[in-house]
């Protein structure tokens, strides 16, 4: 199995960097506007049990543009003869098949309010609170919503009224430009699938959501009720304008408390940013809890709904996710532009102790002049991994010959005589793999083994004889 590898440009221009990304992408576009070519890619397909998908799309879509009153007929025909167009010229159609599922939450989502009302089911006003209280011992967002302030309604709007609707566009565009090539495919249908299963369950079990329990109580529900933007009219008013008002009682799905589908976008934007980004986990998940706070602030959602919410995100992240890209391989660039392998910590996933004390690695600074290397067997090709530092010549006895001790400013360390980094000629390659590691005293050569329950030494001395017992104990 091929591995897909990311590479991370570090660059002192970032814009330079997005505008080479940006120039590679165009170039492997197919900028055609004949459809031949796509009816010829279309004969030349095999088709395969996946393909029945589209067919589920082609008649869902039929339904909603059926019940679908406005725009009305026949100018809503105009919808699927543009989409037809679209996905005929390779130019456009590149991007719109893979975003059909995006489209088909899309066309879900806004021909829902057109659903007769005496063939929905009916609203659940008690269940969610009554399983927030039982769950949880008590009615979080009820809590959380008892204090309000103007600088908390606006870092709880940001993320919520914001955010949720501009990330999914950036995380798309990011992932087109430094992610592998499927990685775009991938997220389109992760995401869109994600949303679509979230409205599917939000028609079929209508939740009320906090608002309307702080509005009418526990008295039952109906669908001709309109919708509330409960603390985003806060907003409005800090502002002096309607505009959350007037989309929330608008919308389409107002009782579509569970799950919530604020929490599941920005939980499935997070895993995509670290699983292709690692070093930005922590910022992207920081954002995460601040909007998941901010569903519960603004009286829009249970803790419950939440929960929900990302557990299906997790769910679909996991489902959709090819095989290609579960194991990446990541290759930092260095500040002089040359690719390197996976340093150990990646590997291991090893905090980095050298950063702990200002030093980067692969610097000048990094006390690395003599350099380590370590092979290891993947399923199809091997990793090689470099490293450098002060080996410390009485090393602890462990079974972690991999892991570089940190240099220590308070002492200097010497080898064999010689004060200061190791020089190159006195470098050691090992080659070793996830085998040699395990179980290591039955895989001893020539009397050394790096890894070893009865010592580690390091560099080997004479060779030991395999044989050899200690001299007994002598008595005083």
């Amino acid at each position: 199995m091929s591995r897909n590898r990311t590479k991370f440009v570090g660059n002192s221009r970032p814009f330079a960097s997005i505008y080479n990304a940006l120039l590679i992408q165009v170039s492997r576009l197919d900028l055609s506007l004949s459809p031949s070519v796509t009816i010829a890619k279309l004969k030349a397909h095999e088709f395969t049990k996946g393909d029945i998908v589209y067919l589920f799309h082609a008649a869902a879509a039929v339904f909603w543009l059926y019940i679908m009153e406005k725009p009305a007929y026949p100018i809503k025909l105009v919808i699927p003869m543009l989409f037809t167009i679209g996905l005929l010229v390779p130019l456009t159609g590149q991007f719109l098949l893979p975003a059909i599922p995006v489209l088909a939450w899309v066309l879900t989502y806004y021909s829902s309010r057109f659903l007769p009302a005496s063939s929905r089911p009916p609203i659940s006003v008690t269940v969610l609170p009554t399983l927030e209280t039982v769950l949880y011992g008590a009615n979080i967002s009820d809590i959380l919503t008892r204090f309000t302030h103007p600088v908390l309604d606006v870092v709880a709007w940001l993320p919520y009224g914001i955010l949720h609707f501009s990330l999914p566009v950036v995380v798309s565009i990011i992932l087109w430009l430094f992610a592998p090539r499927p990685a775009l495919q991938y997220w389109a249908s992760a995401f869109g699938y994600l949303n679509l299963a979230g409205v599917v369950c939000q028609i079929l079990f209508p939740c009320a959501p906090p608002w309307y329990e702080l509005i009418y109580g526990l008295t039952p529900a109906n669908y001709g009720m309109p919708g509330s933007a409960a603390g985003l009219a806060r907003i409005d008013a800090l502002f002096g304008g309607t505009g959350y008002q007037t989309t929330f009682s608008g919308a389409p799905v107002p009782f579509g408390a569970f799950p919530s589908l604020h929490s599941a976008c920005a939980t499935i934007e997070a895993l995509f940013i670290s699983h292709f980004f690692p070093s930005y986990t922590r910022y992207v998940w920081a954002y995460v809890a601040v909007l998941y706070w901010a569903t519960m602030y603004l009286a829009h959602h249970y803790l419950i709904d939440v929960v929900a919410g990302a557990s299906l995100a997790v769910l679909f992240f996991h489902l959709f996710m090819p095989e290609s890209l579960r194991n990446l391989e990541y290759h930092p660039v260095s500040s002089n532009g040359a690719a390197r392998g996976r340093t150990k910590y990646e590997i291991y996933d090893l905090e980095d102790r050298r950063r702990n004390r200002g030093i980067r690695p692969e610097s000048p600074d990094s006390l690395s002049s003599g350099r380590r290397s370590l092979t290891l067997d993947g399923d199809s090709q091997d990793i090689t991994v470099s490293y450098g530092g002060i080996m410390s010549p009485n090393p602890p006895d462990s079974a972690a010959p991999l892991i570089l001790p940190s240099p220590l400013p308070r002492e200097v360390r010497t080898w064999k005589g010689v004060v200061g980094p190791v020089p190159d000629k006195q470098a050691h390659r090992h080659t070793a793999s996830i085998a040699s590691l395990i179980r290591a005293d039955d895989r001893v050569e020539g009397g050394w083994s790096p890894v070893s329950t009865k010592g580690f030494v390091f560099p080997p001395g004479k060779r030991l004889n395999a044989s050899a017992k200690p001299p007994p104990p002598q008595d005083h």
